[in-house]
Formats: C-alpha cells, sequence, structure tokens
C-alpha cells in the first residue's frame, strides 16, 4: 500500500500545482486552453503510438480484457437508465442533470489513467491502458451522445453520422490505430525516437490542465448529485469491473488495467459535451471536480485492492 501511494502522490501533487497556477492566475486562461489542446491532439496520441507500435501485443488476453470493459460500461449504462426511468415522474425537467450524472459515472479520465499506470506498470501496464483507450473511447462517446440527444435540454435528434464523424475524428482513437498498425509493419528507430521524445512530454502537462479545471468552490447546490455522480464512478464503477473480471476468470495485470480504468475519474472533456448538448453544464464541472478530489483516496485503495485480490478469490 506504501508502494503504491508512494507511486500516485507525486501525480497528485502534480495535479494540486496546476491548481494553484489557475488560482494564481500566473498562467492565462487561454494558455491552459492550448495546453489541454495540444496534450489531446499531439502528445497523448504519441504516447499512445510510441507504446503500441513495439507492444507484445500476442501477450495480451485482448477478449477477455474487451469483454470485461464492455460489460461493466453497458451494465453501469443500464442501471441508470433503468433507475432514472423509474424516478422519472417525479422529477419531469431532470433530464439534463440525469445526463450529467451519467456522464460522471460512466466515462474515465484518459489522462489520469495513463500518468497512473505508466509509472507503477511500465509499458506493459501502457499497453493496455491503450487498448481500453481504443474500447472505451468511441463506445462512451456513442452511448453520450445518444443519453444527451434524448435527455438533453433542448437537445437535437440524434444523428449517427454525426456520431461516427466525431469517433472518425478523435485523436486517441486515431493514435491506437496508428499504432496497432505500426506493430504489424515495423516502425524505423528514427521515427520511433522522435515518436517517443513527443510522447514522454504528455502526461506532466496533461495532469497540470487537469488541475487547472479543478472548481472546487461551485458546489453551492446539487450536493446529493454530486455525491451520487462520485461515489457510482469511483466506488460503483471499479466494483462491477471487479464482479465482472471475477466471472470472465481475467487475472493478474490485464485485471488491475481493468479496475485502474474503472477507477479513475471522470473525463473532463464531459463538461464539454454537457455545455454543447444541453446538459446541466454545472453540476457536471461539479461532479468531475470533486471526483478528482475524492480519488486521492478511492484511487489508492482500488489500486491495493487490484494488486491483491488473489488473496480474496
Amino acid at each position: 500500500m506504501i508502494t503504491t501511494l508512494n507511486a500516485i502522490a507525486p501525480i497528485f501533487l502534480i495535479i494540486i500545482i496546476g491548481y494553484l497556477l489557475h488560482r494564481s492566475a500566473v498562467v492565462g486562461e487561454q494558455v491552459w486552453s492550448a495546453i489541454e489542446h495540444i496534450c489531446f491532439y499531439l502528445l497523448l496520441p504519441f504516447l499512445i503510438i510510441r507504446t503500441l507500435s513495439r507492444a507484445n501485443l500476442g501477450n495480451v488476453p485482448i477478449f477477455d480484457f474487451t469483454l470485461v470493459i464492455i460489460v461493466a460500461i453497458l451494465g453501469m449504462s443500464a442501471s441508470l437508465i433503468l433507475v432514472y426511468s423509474l424516478l422519472r415522474k417525479q422529477y419531469p425537467a431532470g433530464g439534463p442533470s440525469f445526463t450529467s450524472v451519467f456522464q460522471g459515472a460512466t466515462r474515465f479520465h484518459g489522462f489520469v489513467a495513463l500518468a497512473i499506470i505508466g509509472p507503477l506498470y511500465g509499458d506493459a501496464g501502457v499497453t493496455l491502458a491503450a487498448i481500453a483507450l481504443a474500447i472505451m473511447v468511441p463506445l462512451l462517446n456513442t452511448i453520450s451522445v445518444i443519453i444527451l440527444s434524448v435527455y438533453g435540454h433542448g437537445s437535437k435528434s440524434f444523428e449517427l453520422k454525426l456520431v461516427l464523424k466525431q469517433i472518425a475524428k478523435n485523436p486517441l482513437i486515431v493514435a491506437c490505430i496508428a499504432g496497432i498498425i505500426l506493430n504489424w509493419t515495423g516502425i524505423p528507430d528514427i521515427a520511433f525516437d522522435t515518436v517517443e521524445i513527443i510522447g514522454n512530454g504528455g502526461l506532466g502537462l496533461a495532469l497540470l490542465a487537469v488541475g487547472a479545471g479543478m472548481r472546487p468552490g461551485q458546489a453551492a447546490k446539487d450536493k446529493l448529485l454530486i455525491f451520487v455522480g462520485v461515489f457510482i464512478r469511483l466506488i460503483g464503477m471499479p466494483l462491477i469491473v471487479i464482479l465482472m473480471a471475477w466471472l470472465v476468470g481475467l487475472e493478474g495485470l490485464p485485471r488491475t488495467i481493468a479496475i485502474i480504468a474503472g477507477a479513475v475519474p471522470t473525463a473532463a472533456s464531459s463538461y464539454v459535451m454537457a455545455r454543447k448538448m444541453g446538459g446541466n453544464a454545472e453540476l457536471m464541472s461539479n461532479i468531475v471536480t470533486f471526483q478528482i478530489i475524492s480519488s486521492f483516496i478511492t484511487l489508492p485503495f482500488f489500486i491495493y485492492l487490484s494488486d491483491n485480490l488473489n488473496r480474496f478469490y
């Protein structure tokens, strides 16, 4: 447990530094926006390409790993929709708030996941994290767009073509595809070294941007919904993943990476999607912030648990 805490502590310290830099206005808002942009469109994609291009994918139980992640996501999604359907008559105007709770419970923060998995589990862990990204990003973006289209305030009709376009343009998905292709075809040393240098600069900047996006002072209302959004994501989702891993028989490092993917906070981009598609953007911002704060406690616990699950079953 101490080893896990020591490995994770620098990550959370970098997030706090990012928050303090934002509060002190040393770095302007436009600069933070540029940092997020370059991390999302260049640095993290290159990190994924670097990892996948020379990863030993033959040793990865891709089918079981994929099955655990997909069933956990779909199970959580179905449960949330069922619960809201039963409560909808009591809260007829609660659709936009439901979309924010839904995104908070199902989506995951790829920046944080990669930053934690890399130092703890090396390239083998990052390879699995990249595969998790390739699975979760298109699936979760599609589901979130559908939910916002159905339940969001003033939402437009669901357009499959628009969803597919967003998925095809997502740089993390493109990077996963490129990395797998280069794994098959091979990548020259010069190109690999270039990709590695660029990719290695991504995690620190991404974590600073995560900290800069925290808004802990905006939670005066909707305390119950914030609590629900935090609890379901940080406790409920990793427990579902653990159950699925047990049922499928997934063990070792793949099980650990799947649990971490389920235990990290929700994606910061959830706020942008909520704002653009009729969700409750203020609630979404608060859920993201308090999930990050709460994960300081829950993430080390689930990482420790995932590394020691064989003692329990």
